[in-house]
């Protein structure tokens, strides 16, 4: 079964301020979670829940409820930003 996705509204100003074609690169990585929630190369984030989905230079942070079969997507952005 597949897993819900779940797009917090600031992750969603993120990723709108994003360049067309930066966004339609995330969009796809963020369609394979509803698959696959733990892709290889995803890292847990240390010091809270949740984990790190590299897109070249920008980070998908997200949750994972296997309970509830949801991933939500708490921040979207450039690996300089993204952490703080």
């Amino acid at each position: 079964m597949a897993y819900q996705i779940i797009i917090k509204r600031s992750a969603e100003k993120e990723l709108d301020a994003l360049s067309a074609r930066t966004r339609t690169r995330l969009v796809g990585h963020l369609l394979t979670l509803q698959v696959n929630p733990r892709p290889v190369g995803i890292k847990k984030l240390q010091g809270e829940d949740g984990f790190r989905l590299r897109v070249g230079d920008y980070r998908i942070l997200y949750t994972i409820d296997d309970h509830m079969k949801l991933v939500t997507i708490f921040a979207i952005g450039h690996r300089r930003e993204v952490y703080r």
